[in-house]
Parts: C-alpha cells; sequence; structure tokens
C-alpha cells in the first residue's frame, strides 16, 4: 500500500499543492506581520490602545465611579470589575475574582521586535475559558476588563476547528480532483502492458479529449507500427528460411554423386550445421517474440525426461542419471519446447565432460511456485567470464573448438528463451564443486 501511494503522481501532485499552500501561508503572516511591525503601523496601533486605556481610567476616575463603569458595559461588549480596599464590584455576578486570575505582560504588547503592539505600561492580562481580561491599576484600585461578555455564549464554530475542518476539506477535494485528473494512467498502464505482452490487436479508449488521451493514441499508433513491423520480420525470416533450403536439399542430393566419401562426409557434415543453423534461428525468433503462443498442454514430467533420454541420447544412457522424486509431477507446459531446453542443456553437459568425471545428473522437482529442472556435469565448469556471456547468441566458451567438440553456439541461447517464453528463468547455479550445473525454473501457475 505505501509503495503505491508513492508511486502515486495524483499524490505526489496534491503534496505540491500542500507545500505550495503551506509556503503561501507562511509567507502572508510574514508579510502582515513586518507590515505591522513598521514604525507607522505599530506606532499607530499603540497609540490608539493607549488612548483607549487613557479613556477607561480617566472615565471610572478616582475613586471609582461606578456608574461610569456601568454605562461603558452598555456602550462597549465588555464586563468590567472593580476591586479595591473598600470595593469590590462587577457588572456581572459571574465576574471571576481578581484572585481567580492569572495576570502576566502579554508578549504581544511589548518593545521586542516580533510584538505586534508596543508595551502598555501598567497594563497586564489573563485569559481564562473564551475570556480575555486586561488588568489596569490606579490610585490603589484594579479595573479589570472582560472581552467578551461574561454572561455571552460563542456563537458559530470554534476557529481552529473550523480552519482544520475547512483545510481537510479542501485536502480531500484537491485529492479527488488530482486523482480524476491521473484516472486514466491506470487504463493506459494495463493497455500498454497487454500491448507489450503481444497483444496487438487492443487499443486503449474511452479516454478523455487531453493530452493523455493523445498519449493513449501514440500507444495505439505505436502498436499497430510494431505489429506491422514484427510481421514484416517474421515473413521476411520464413522467406529467407524458404530459399536457404531449397539450395541446401539440392547440395545434399549432389551429394550423392560424389565419390570420394571422405570429401561427401565432410561437406554432409557442413550441410548439416547450416539446416541446424536455420532452424535454430527460426525457433529463436519464435520464441524471443513475447507474442509468441506456446502449446501448453498437461504433461507428465517423469515421463518427458525418459523419453528425451530415449529418444536423443540412447547411446549415453550410461552417462545420465534421471533424477524426479516423485512419479506422478505433472505440470502445464510447452511439452516440445522444454524438451528441446533439457536437450541442449545435457547435449552440452555430455560435450564438456567425460565419462571418467562422472554422470550427468538431469533432475526435476517442484516447489509451491516452480517446476525445477536441473542439469549438472562434473567437468571442469566454466570461468566467471563465461559464465557472464550464458545465453548469448554464437557464444562458445571454447573459441578453439573444432565441429566434433562443439555446436553452433545457439543452444543455451534457445534454452534461455524457452524458459523466458514459459514466464520462468534460467541460470548457473555456483555450488562451489567441479562441472556446471544448470537450473531451470517454470512457473506452475501461468497468468
Amino acid at each position: 500500500m505505501l509503495s503505491r501511494l508513492s508511486r502515486s503522481l495524483s499524490l505526489r501532485l496534491l503534496l505540491i499543492f500542500l507545500v505550495l499552500g503551506g509556503l503561501f501561508v507562511l509567507g502572508t503572516i510574514n508579510a502582515i506581520q513586518r507590515f505591522y511591525n513598521s514604525d507607522q503601523i505599530r506606532g499607530l496601533i499603540s497609540g490608539h490602545l493607549s488612548l483607549h486605556v487613557s479613556y477607561v481610567r480617566e472615565d471610572i476616575g478616582v475613586p471609582p465611579r461606578i456608574e461610569r463603569a456601568l454605562a461603558i458595559t452598555k456602550k462597549v461588549p465588555v464586563d468590567i470589575r472593580i476591586f479595591g480596599p473598600d470595593i469590590d464590584w462587577a457588572s456581572n455576578p459571574e465576574f471571576p475574582r481578581v484572585e481567580d486570575l492569572s495576570f502576566v505582560p502579554s508578549p504581544r504588547f511589548s518593545d521586542s521586535p516580533d510584538a505586534w503592539v508596543d508595551e502598555l505600561a501598567g497594563v497586564d492580562f489573563a485569559e481564562l475559558g473564551i475570556h480575555s481580561f486586561l488588568r489596569m491599576r490606579q490610585g490603589g484600585y484594579d479595573i479589570v476588563v472582560s472581552t467578551p461578555r461574561i454572561a455571552d455564549e460563542p456563537s458559530g464554530l470554534p476557529l481552529i476547528p473550523s480552519i482544520i475542518g475547512l483545510g481537510l476539506t479542501f485536502l480531500l477535494i484537491g485529492y479527488a480532483a488530482a486523482h480524476w485528473l491521473f484516472r486514466p494512467i491506470r487504463k493506459i498502464r494495463d493497455g500498454a502492458a497487454a500491448i507489450g505482452r503481444g497483444n496487438f490487436n487492443l487499443r486503449i479508449t474511452d479516454i478523455r479529449r487531453d493530452q493523455l488521451g493523445e498519449l493513449a493514441n501514440e500507444i495505439n499508433k505505436l502498436a499497430g507500427d510494431v505489429e506491422s513491423m514484427l510481421d514484416a520480420k517474421r515473413a521476411l525470416l520464413l522467406g529467407i528460411s524458404h530459399e536457404l533450403r531449397t539450395p541446401l536439399s539440392r547440395m545434399n542430393l549432389a551429394l550423392e554423386f560424389v565419390d570420394d566419401e571422405e570429401s561427401a562426409e565432410s561437406l554432409r557434415a557442413e550441410i548439416r550445421e547450416m539446416e541446424t543453423i536455420v532452424v535454430a534461428l527460426l525457433e529463436a525468433e519464435r520464441l524471443n517474440s513475447r507474442h509468441a503462443p506456446l502449446n501448453r498442454t498437461d504433461t507428465n514430467v517423469g515421463g518427458l525426461l525418459n523419453e528425451l533420454v530415449d529418444d536423443f541420447f540412447s547411446r549415453d544412457q550410461n552417462r545420465i542419471r534421471v533424477e524426479f522424486p516423485d512419479d506422478d509431477l505433472r505440470a502445464n507446459i510447452d511439452e516440445a519446447r522444454i524438451t528441446l531446453l533439457l536437450k541442449n542443456l545435457v547435449s552440452n553437459a555430455l560435450r564438456y565432460s567425460k565419462p571418467e568425471d562422472g554422470p550427468v545428473i538431469l533432475s526435476a522437482s517442484a516447489t509451491d511456485t516452480d517446476l525445477v529442472f536441473g542439469v549438472r556435469d562434473h567437468g571442469p565448469g566454466l570461468s566467471a567470464d563465461q559464465a557472464a556471456h550464458i545465453g548469448e547468441p554464437f557464444y562458445r566458451s571454447d573459441k578453439s573448438r573444432t565441429r566434433e567438440s562443439g555446436g553452433t553456439g545457439l543452444g543455451l541461447y534457445l534454452a534461455s528463451l524457452v524458459a523466458t517464453a514459459h514466464g520462468g528463468s534460467l541460470e548457473l547455479l555456483d555450488t562451489g564443486q567441479p562441472g556446471a550445473a544448470f537450473e531451470a525454473r517454470i512457473p506452475l501457475t501461468t497468468s
């Protein structure tokens, strides 16, 4: 889930909006603070507040005049409490007692450069619930002003929860908009994946008329172009194979009239190798096409291994040891191509090991997810440099080998293609022992 969210373009776009919105808010607050901290504005506000405090003090006077304090509360939405040696009066009986309030200087009213208003001399502040209290002292009396009135109940929604709720609402709206904006990407991705698997007839449809729609149209056009190109390539290879087989057949026929049997046999070997190369290249082309269909059937794996040895290695049966722990092991595979894979691996193992080195081990087993084939010999093995080139077409680990000791260099390449066509893999294992050990893994389930 987290990995999917980390790749989400809509989430990234939303985060960009959040960052930009946060920077805008911080920038706005900073600009307002700088504006109010300017000497002109700060002095103007401080002067007005000081003037109002002076008016209240002068209006109430010393000793305090209750009637003037009451008149102020009727004109302004505040409550007043007057406390002194001979008086303890409040405009509202619920007004908190002075000793119950903790008065301190306010950081908003100070000479600090970060404060918005200059310090008000002789004025302290306190907070209790939703009320703010301002205390002025004169002539031994405390004049405490409460805003809003004590009896006033807060109306509307609280400010902070309202801001948070509004922000979350905008966040959800932004996410929904971003999700709608990028929703076609998933459909385009699935369509491109299907086309990549070889379904060139598929077309991505029902995409909006915007840049994503243009992208879908370009992918559709690409699918058509690739299909045409592959069809042309396949037709060319089929034509070449046909043209090559015709002269090869004539050459085989002409060899029947050659008197020198040694020369004829040498030429036959050359022709057989050419025929092998043509067949291998055609099979490689079919397997290398991701859309090449496999003729999968329910196959008895043990029977396949035994038939492989009987059909292709009858002369070397004493050199091959077949191992499969389960006689009833079955899998849905292309039997002919898996046979080709194993035939090439066993041929290489026999070629590069001697009878006295030990048997070539051909094995098959199954895990919860894979059918595992193994071919191991006890010959000289492969160097790290040779192992790095395994599966490359026409690569020969022994550059100096003759036709009698080697083939075309396509065997392991074809084996690797067969495994890949089944959705699996072919690997050279590092066993730490003499010889080469190849492992082919074929998924038991197909997508």
